[in-house]
């Protein structure tokens, strides 16, 4: 055989560590059939689920980082699993809404649903990134204020007492800010 090796098959370069999924399907030939077909790919099956209820208990305790959950399932079906699933942790999710599935489908469907996930992860730090700032600059804009009030200065030289105090005491100028409300007596 000269040493040659299989290559791995993973819809995901090698800068992707192995995906865990949690397979939720009621019926055991096209649960088994989508593992091995997950796992061909180069992923891990960390979890299988028959149905709603155990897909949403083994999300929690698992912790895989994608469902593939069937829509119609027992006790529980796929859109109520995969809501409760999402209300505790924001992962990505694949809906099998058509069986029998097709390979050719199923792969870019996982692959497109954790780019998407990615992609609004990403814009919910950036707002949250932008949010902060912005609190941040209105307690700085608050802090100018009183100075300018209170100790009768132009805005740049309120901006540069600020800037000053917060070099000096090596703290964020919106600690400064926050510090000097409270000094005059208002709520930050």
């Amino acid at each position: 055989m000269g040493g040659s090796t299989i290559p791995r098959l993973s819809v995901f370069d090698d800068t992707h560590p192995q995906m865990r999924i949690l397979v939720a399907e009621d019926e055991t030939i096209i649960r088994l059939d989508l593992k091995a077909l997950l796992e061909r790919a180069g992923f891990e099956v960390c979890a299988e689920a028959r149905d709603g209820e155990e897909a949403v208990a083994l999300a929690r305790s698992e912790q895989p980082d994608l469902a593939v959950l069937d829509v119609k399932m027992p006790k529980l079906d796929g859109i109520e699993a995969a809501r409760r699933i999402l209300d505790e942790r924001p992962i990505p999710i694949v809906m099998l809404t058509v069986k029998p599935f097709r390979e050719q489908d199923l792969l870019p469907a996982i692959r497109t649903a954790r780019a998407r996930h990615d992609e609004l992860a990403a814009l919910r730090d950036e707002a949250e990134s932008l949010a902060e700032a912005l609190a941040a600059r209105k307690t700085i804009e608050r802090a100018k204020g009183l100075l300018m009030q209170k100790e009768s200065l132009s805005e740049p030289e309120a901006f540069a007492r600020l800037r000053k105090a917060s070099q000096i005491s090596g703290r964020p100028l919106k600690v400064v800010a926050e510090a000097l409300i409270a000094a005059f007596g208002e709520s930050v």
